[in-house]
């Protein structure tokens, strides 16, 4: 399999969370009052509950389109070369600098967990590239990194397991983001970190799979059971003003291909506003309007009181 072999023994049942066993081309849960067996489609264990689940195994048997189309035309790839992006993380490599650092600090070797990980999220080179970092990239859909296929309602691994999970640019993206950071919080290390990047003031994405929007006080509270360490904007509002203008042109029309041949346009018409967040991102206004926001935090032993939330607003209104 895909996934590496000092990890492979913590792989749990996403239905019981009892113990799986290689048989053959599938994982073979060991409690008698379950016995689920989940396949491993070219290397790639397909572990979903899909009683808890808005995916079906037999999807990811015959390779079905999932969430998004990672096989796009050469002619799509030629026009994102060329057509200038209206996106602009601006904090996402010095965040993962930092969080490398503490991962370094923490301990002399760490296993990582990123939840939609068959891409590699922006500004993640430097935890790539390190040494005594493990990494296990998963997601929902087949991709160029993924190593193993689950939903991030029910992880397959056991507590208390990973030093660090990195959720970047998907709670938007799962029916119950509360469910998730659970999750996320049990099969971590006490003191175990997190790191989120989660939308505010974007149009829809990824179509009939975006479900949440989060202000910087909500997306705080969504990692109530964290301790922070650090977060903010981390797209700043002249991302959130392109993306509205983009799609507010958009808007006029019904034609999917229509739309994507405004893309040049929209694109060309607005890029320039991204760059007014290099002076804006620090801002405090910036906390009301930004595109998006990051949370970096240490796993707790006692949530945040909600009262204590609210003293935590930094924004101006």
């Amino acid at each position: 399999m895909n996934i590496k072999e000092e990890l492979y023994m913590e792989l749990r049942c996403p239905i019981c969370c009892g113990h799986l066993l290689e048989a053959e081309r599938f994982l073979a849960c060991q409690n008698k009052s379950c016995q689920k067996k989940f396949p491993i489609v070219n290397g790639i264990p397909i572990l979903i509950n899909e009683e808890k689940s808005v995916f079906y195994i037999q999807d990811f048997i015959n390779q079905k389109e999932t969430t998004f189309d990672l096989n796009k035309s050469k002619l799509h790839a030629f026009a994102r070369r060329i057509v200038p992006s209206i996106s602009n993380n601006i904090k996402a490599k010095a965040n993962y600098n930092k969080l490398l650092t503490l991962l370094i600090n923490n301990s002399s070797k760490s296993k990582v967990l990123v939840i939609g990980g068959s891409i590699l999220g922006e500004g993640m080179e430097e935890i790539l590239s390190a040494p005594n970092i493990t990494l296990v990239e998963s997601d929902v859909s087949f991709g160029p990194r993924t190593q193993i296929i689950f939903d991030a309602h029910n992880i397959p691994f056991s507590d208390n397991f990973f030093d660090c999970v990195i959720i970047q640019a998907v709670l938007e993206h799962v029916v119950d983001p509360f469910r998730c950071i659970k999750e996320v919080h049990r099969v971590l290390k006490m003191n175990g970190l997190v790191y989120a990047e989660t939308p505010f003031m974007q149009q829809v994405h990824m179509g009939r799979y975006d479900f949440h929007r989060f202000t910087h006080l909500g997306h705080r509270r969504l990692f109530r059971e964290f301790g922070e360490i650090d977060s903010g904007a981390v797209c700043g509002p002249g991302m959130s003003l392109a993306w509205a203008y983009s799609h507010f042109v958009f808007s006029f029309f019904s034609s999917k291909k229509l739309r994507k041949l405004l893309i040049p346009f929209t694109s060309f018409t607005s890029f320039f506003w991204k760059y007014f967040d290099y002076l804006l991102i620090n801002k405090p206004g910036a906390l009301d309007a930004a595109s998006g926001y990051f949370f970096m935090g240490k796993k707790a032993q006692y949530p945040l009181d909600d009262r204590d939330l609210l003293k935590q607003y930094r924004g101006l209104l």
